[in-house]
């Protein structure tokens, strides 16, 4: 894919031979964090939302979970459906229904039209981000790969920081609608920008539809999400979490058997036998529980224990986006100089202690330390996930980048969802170990230690590379 500069204004131009390679992982990074902070924002409005529906605001958790249950199911059919009908076109469409459906949920009346317009919202992300992904896979060269993951890594990480400040903010000085009509400029340029640097890649001979491998995976991940959310949010008995779960179990492992027998898998386990992919599958994942659990857990510490307010706790933790800021551009010459392996050690106990620390905050805790800690949780955050992503595809040819991705992608939202369940989890049994039902500033010391001592023991993985694992994509002699 070739970025074109012509008919283009002299600024314009002089901004794409700038940013040169960089032009579509830029592009693409806007999809994400539309996404990331659009799956983020909604939880500080759910009150307001409520009021206005006249619901019961615990009944307006299926608004979040109506997303990640339709994000799940659609997921692992984006590779599919880039070659297919064209990465370009899949990637352009899905901005455009994603931000028609945010217009949509920004005009709902009642429970179920949100509902409604955040399932179409959950299949608009699950196409758009994943095979933006592929655009750029297709696009970037090698060499530069870990440099566009950058970019990509911060979204991820922004979304989460900036969402419960922009929502506090939005719903204390304006309406919850708002929320969702924030996508509809961002939606509309990035269309605009895709259609104008993004062209079409070569991609492998369009395959089948594998719909039986669809419809399983549809249940295994659908029950999954739904299972961890239900835990996170004590919506649903515990007889009935297992006997989902064991639903899902039961149609993963039909998938599992039924993969063997496909020419054309869904979700295709084959590609696991290539070591760094399946390494950074694997390890990552542990990673990732990460992405959602430590701002959930923050928001927790700082708003309900601590009593700060929405926008103010958003502003302290905005540290932790300038973290990932100056990541950006340490990352390239730190995996340059140390490899994958070293950094991906090394780093995942620099980043598991930065988690840990956050235990230490209290009330009176003096703010320059608090973003002092954050500001390196940021940064450490997000270098391991620009390592994990940039790792995950080096030995990844480019007629397998659609099937890589989705599969990458399917496993990430299940991390992601995990990763806040368990967090929520860890509250839940601090609280009732001291008999108390309204959060304490203790209660979110065990959360802190099992995301901090989870991230650190995806060290087993990552200590199985080789000395010169990702070379081609390190650049390390």
């Amino acid at each position: 894919m070739a970025l074109s500069t012509n008919d283009h204004s002299p600024f314009m131009t002089r901004v794409t031979q700038r940013l040169g390679p960089m032009v579509v992982p830029l592009i693409v990074g806007c999809a994400l964090f539309m996404q990331m902070l659009d799956s983020t924002v909604i939880a500080t409005a759910l009150p307001a939302m409520a009021h206005s529906f006249g619901e019961d605001p615990v009944r307006l958790n299926v608004a979040i979970t109506a997303y990640l249950l339709s994000a799940a199911v659609f997921v692992p059919i984006c590779g599919w459906a880039a070659d297919r009908f064209g990465a370009r076109q899949v990637f352009a469409s899905a901005i455009v229904l994603f931000t028609i459906s945010s217009t949509l949920c920004g005009l709902s009346q009642t429970l179920g039209q949100m509902v409604a317009g955040r399932m179409l919202q959950g299949f608009a992300g699950a196409m758009m981000v994943p095979v933006g992904r592929i655009v750029l896979l297709r696009t970037v060269s090698k060499s530069e790969l870990v440099r566009a993951m950058s970019f990509l890594s911060m979204p991820a990480l922004l979304g989460p920081i900036f969402g419960p400040a922009v929502g506090g903010f939005l719903v204390e000085y304006g309406s919850w609608r708002w929320i969702f009509f924030m996508n509809l400029p961002i939606g509309v340029l990035g269309v605009i920008l895709a259609l104008r640097y993004i062209h079409d890649t070569e991609a492998g001979q369009p395959q089948p539809l594998d719909i039986i491998g669809f419809l399983l995976t549809a249940v295994c991940l659908g029950t999954l999400v739904f299972c961890f959310e239900a835990v996170g949010h004590g919506v649903l008995s515990t007889p009935m979490v297992l006997g989902l779960l064991v639903l899902g179990g039961v149609c993963g492992l039909l998938y599992v058997k039924h993969a063997e027998r496909s020419p054309h898998p869904i979700l295709d386990f084959r590609l696991l036998k290539i070591p760094t992919f399946s390494i950074a599958l694997l390890g990552g994942n542990l990673c990732r529980l990460a992405v959602g659990a430590v701002p959930f857990l923050l928001a927790m510490q700082l708003q309900v224990a601590f009593g700060m307010g929405p926008f103010a706790a958003g502003m302290l933790t905005f540290a932790g986006a300038l973290g990932a800021l100056i990541m950006k551009m340490s990352a390239s010459p730190i995996i340059k100089r140390f490899g994958f392996r070293r950094t991906l050690v090394v780093n995942a106990f620099l980043t598991g202690a930065s988690i840990i620390g956050c235990v230490l905050f209290t009330p009176v805790t003096p703010h320059a330390v608090i973003i002092i800690v954050l500001l390196l949780g940021g940064f450490f955050r997000s270098l391991q996930l620009t390592g994990v992503n940039s790792l995950a595809y080096a030995d990844i040819g480019p007629e397998q980048m659609g099937r890589a991705t989705g599969m990458a992608s399917a496993v990430q939202q299940l991390a992601i969802s995990l990763g806040v369940a368990v967090a929520a989890f860890a509250l839940k049994v601090s609280m009732a170990t001291r008999g108390a039902t309204t959060l304490d500033a203790y209660d979110v010391i065990p959360g802190f230690l099992v995301i901090g001592i989870t991230m650190m023991m995806s060290v087993i993985f990552f200590s199985r590379l080789s000395a010169n694992a990702g070379s081609a994509v390190s650049g390390k002699k």
